[in-house]
């Protein structure tokens, strides 16, 4: 095992194990704790009690974070061209159709998010191999496949994330950067456990969220009661 570093240390003497923090308290102290030279990202990782292996106990969403993430997403709209002056305006970083299709066909994944429209979805399933692995695979369900490309592009812009619950039952979302103020830490956090709330499978019998915590990169993990979402 790594030895900590002298500020890793203080750090962890901060955090009272035994404990489990509101999320207002949480949300201040991950950054009090965080030593990192960069603007770390803040992350929650919550575990359902849900059978990921069932159809029916699957839980993913989209959510639009009050706050944004901090981050600078790069948006791809792979659009036909009476949609680019659309796209264009609600701020895509690349816009286009069959030329991009081919970068990316040839290797090139330099985005974050891909928007596109139903009537492309067919041009991008031989891609699948090569965006289903990275994430960026557009889908009706997070909503980065529609007719409405503004409004996808600005959404995105705007700090929604898509989340799905992993093969060990637990949702990891980035919320924000230790940059952020406490307060916009909190609110975006909040929201997050909310819709996570609301997607609930009606199979589920026992505890739904067996536990939160919240950390940001390279800090220790914080403990969150479970009560509050």
């Amino acid at each position: 095992m790594a030895r900590l570093s002298k500020k890793q240390k203080e750090a962890r003497a901060k955090i009272d194990s035994k404990t489990v923090y509101s999320v207002k308290d949480a949300s201040s102290l991950v950054i009090d704790v965080t030593t990192t030279k960069f603007d770390a990202s803040v992350d929650l990782a919550i575990r359902l009690g849900v059978d990921p292996k069932k159809a029916n106990q699957m839980v993913r969403g989209v959510v639009t974070l009050p706050h944004g993430t901090g981050k600078t997403l790069r948006v791809l709209a792979l659009v036909t061209p009476d949609k680019e002056a659309e796209a264009k305006e609600a701020g895509a970083d690349f816009i286009g159709l069959d030329e991009y299709l081919q970068k990316i066909k040839d290797g090139w994944t330099d985005v974050d998010v891909i928007v596109t429209m139903p009537s492309v979805m067919g041009k991008l399933g031989p891609l699948g191999r090569v965006l289903g692995p990275r994430g960026l695979m557009p889908n009706p369900k997070t909503g980065t496949v529609t007719m409405d490309i503004k409004k996808a592009v600005s959404d995105v812009k705007g700090g929604k994330i898509d989340f799905k619950v992993d093969k060990n039952g637990i949702i990891h979302a980035s919320i924000g950067k230790v940059s952020f103020e406490p307060k916009k830490i909190e609110e975006n956090a909040n929201e997050l456990l909310k819709t996570i709330q609301k997607l609930k499978p009606t199979t589920i019998k026992g505890t739904y969220i067996k536990s939160i915590s919240m950390s940001s990169t390279m800090s220790p993990g914080i403990g969150i009661e479970t009560n509050m979402a």
